[in-house]
């Protein structure tokens, strides 16, 4: 049977009791995969990958070396949370390159949206192919690769490289969640111990926020997006929105208003909210949200956030508007 291939007899892990089944099946499988050999791992932050190091962790302890690349792009506090949990809590071999400088620098000037992404995926292929080369005995690359991917790319998945790594770096890829759908990753990250936060991470793009700084990324206005969406973020969870609400972030476009501050006339850039429900991305409505709380965010926003002076709800469901705006 094809490896790539969901058996039809496969439970639906839906429940503590099924997830520490699969948990227990993929520990013995690693184990005999990986042997005595290293393991190489993106460790992004996002619930797939965190719940592939978790695995791993149980099954072949300090054999994993975990990367984790700090481009600069990430939510507010998730380098941070990724060094507590994996490292400090875990007590995972984990590599932090701080690169905020390099992708950024790579990026000044760049606005287009395709370019953007080209230069953020090439530098973190670059980055991660220059860790991996100072590294010995690493003869397998860990992957968070989910079924639902399998199923986008006809079961076709490359098996040496991954994203675009030289041909030169053969690795055997270890993929222990191919199988599983999002929701049986998160069932299963939770019996894990990881915390809700990460496991219920709602989509996060590829390139970050650096598809929410609109236009030319600057370093001011990526920080007022950081700040923003941590704001954003904070007064969700505080209205009991966590969870419930699909996705919600901030975005601050290239381009100004002029505005009064301290009494004197400010040309500072606008915030924009969006909140939206959707199943799987294809279509979106937006969430009606009180006013008393747009209101507080709001406030919160102008108060608290460097260089801003207006903050905008978006009302545009998809279609006909895309759920990001790059």
């Amino acid at each position: 049977m094809d490896s790539n291939v969901r058996p039809e007899t496969m439970e639906r892990i839906s429940n503590d009791a099924l997830a520490d089944k699969f948990i227990a099946g993929q520990i013995e499988a690693l184990r005999k995969q990986i042997g005595t050999k290293k393991v190489l791992l993106a460790l992004s932050g996002g619930v797939d990958s965190s719940v592939v190091a978790a695995l791993l962790i149980k099954a072949v302890g300090k054999q994993l070396v975990c990367v984790h690349v700090n481009h600069g792009l990430l939510r507010k506090g998730e380098p941070e949370q990724v060094i507590r949990v994996f490292r400090e809590e875990m007590g995972a071999n984990l590599i932090y390159v701080d690169a905020v400088d390099r992708f950024l620098d790579k990026l000044a000037d760049v606005s287009d949206p395709e370019k953007k992404r080209k230069i953020i995926g090439a530098e973190f292929i670059s980055v991660f192919d220059e860790k991996a080369r100072e590294l010995e005995g690493v003869e397998f690359l860990a992957q968070g690769t989910i079924y639902p991917d399998i199923l986008e790319s006809n079961g076709v998945k490359s098996h040496h490289n991954v994203g675009g790594l030289p041909d030169d770096l053969k690795f055997e890829l270890v993929e222990p969640i191919k199988l599983l759908y999002k929701d049986e990753v998160r069932v299963v990250g939770k019996r894990l111990g990881l915390p809700d936060n990460m496991v219920y991470r709602q989509p996060f793009p590829g390139p970050g926020l650096g598809v929410r700084c609109v236009g030319a990324i600057t370093r001011d206005r990526l920080e007022a997006v950081r700040d923003s969406d941590a704001i954003l973020r904070e007064e969700f969870a505080k209205a009991g929105l966590e969870g419930k609400v699909w996705q919600y972030f901030t975005v601050v476009p290239d381009f100004r208003s002029t505005g009064i501050r301290n009494g004197m006339r400010s040309f500072e850039w606008p915030v924009i909210i969006r909140a939206v429900n959707s199943i799987d991305a294809t279509s979106a409505t937006v969430e009606p949200l009180e006013f008393s709380l747009l209101n507080k965010i709001t406030s919160r926003i102008l108060t608290e956030v460097k260089g801003v002076n207006r903050v905008l709800y978006d009302l545009s469901p998809k279609p006909v508007a895309t759920i990001e705006y790059e």
